[in-house]
């Protein structure tokens, strides 16, 4: 038996890169769709949203010199690029998948909605939330934030590259500590980084727990919905 009934899960596009330097690898784009694919068959609702870092950061692209509206608009457009390249993999080995876009751009992808989403998950399909809040300045990290709020999902588990939330960055600081579990005043009073200030201030204020886990572990995400601990809960 499955912990959660309805999911919202926060992919990483730099993820998507694999063992590349840019763009998606078709091998670890493969890995994600089959673990999705094995939850979903478990019978969990699944809404996605993934980041475009891959692509383009518009943050990364006002300090190039790019405006920054125009910079985030081009990172809305570069996840939507990845969350039809996900679709197309979850479709390839048959699970129905709907893309939803934060901005009209049928037919390409479906204007989102709470209620369409929610029928749709009801309805087994797996939903891809793209283009961000649809707004500028606001980071993928909130766009999952409000879409898990909104789908009333059970929990924000949120994809990395690393197994959970640590007391520093683990890549760089060998002694830093994993914690367990860790409350949102103590990520906020700590400043650490799981995710930034504005999503981690929605879930605190919406209850919407967050799970970090390593998702590049494949079978990690089942393990996730079966109750291993094997992240960290922040509440």
């Amino acid at each position: 038996m499955a912990r959660f009934n309805r999911i919202l899960l926060k992919l990483s596009g730099e993820s998507l890169m694999g063992k590349q330097s840019y763009g998606i690898d078709p091998e670890r784009l493969a890995d994600y769709a089959r673990q999705i694919k094995e939850i979903h068959e478990m019978g969990i609702q699944i809404g996605i949203v993934i980041g475009g870092g891959n692509i383009f950061r518009g943050l990364t692209g006002s300090q190039k010199g790019f405006d920054r509206v125009k910079g985030d608009q081009m990172g809305m457009c570069a996840t939507v690029i990845n969350s039809l390249a996900l679709s197309s993999a979850l479709g390839a080995i048959g699970v129905k998948t709907k893309v939803l876009t934060a901005i009209r751009m049928e037919p390409i992808g479906e204007f989102y909605s709470k209620w369409k989403a929610i029928e749709a998950l009801e309805n087994g399909y797996v939903c891809i939330f793209s283009a961000g809040t649809g707004s500028p300045y606001f980071t993928t990290d909130t766009g999952s934030s409000l879409r898990g709020i909104e789908i009333e999902a059970d929990v924000m588990l949120k994809g990395t590259r690393v197994d959970g939330v640590y007391t520093a960055d683990p890549e760089k600081d060998p002694l830093a500590e994993k914690f367990t579990k860790i409350t949102y005043k103590e990520v906020l009073q700590r400043g650490l980084k799981v995710m930034d200030l504005t999503a981690i201030c929605m879930c605190q204020d919406n209850h919407l727990p967050i799970y970090v886990f390593n998702m590049d572990v494949v079978g990690n995400l089942k393990k996730v919905l079966d109750g291993e601990e094997i992240g960290t809960l922040v509440y």
